[in-house]
């Protein structure tokens, strides 16, 4: 590569200032509409409705007693996957 190669790949300090000051703006606006939009959602009035959805109804929920193998067969799994896990 000649000097003439060099020339015509740099890049004059004042275009790469000006494309870090665009990326730093580029993020500030985009962070700024984040935070923005954060703020709307935690000032959402059906928020608290939509966190109560699932306690009216605890009869609908299932328990242990509803499986009783479940305890077994997830620790029968768990040991499984250490011994595989063990062994590689």
């Amino acid at each position: 590569m000649t000097a003439a190669d060099m020339e015509r790949l740099d890049t004059p300090l004042a275009v790469l200032a000006a494309r870090v000051d665009a990326l730093n703006a580029l993020k500030r606006t985009r962070m700024a509409a984040g935070l923005l939009a954060e703020e709307r959602h935690q000032c959402d009035p059906d928020d608290a409705a939509f966190a109560l959805l699932p306690c009216p109804h605890p009869e609908a929920c299932s328990t242990d007693a509803d499986y009783p193998e479940w305890a077994v067969d997830l620790a029968e799994q768990i040991r499984a996957s250490n011994t595989t896990r063990r062994t590689r």
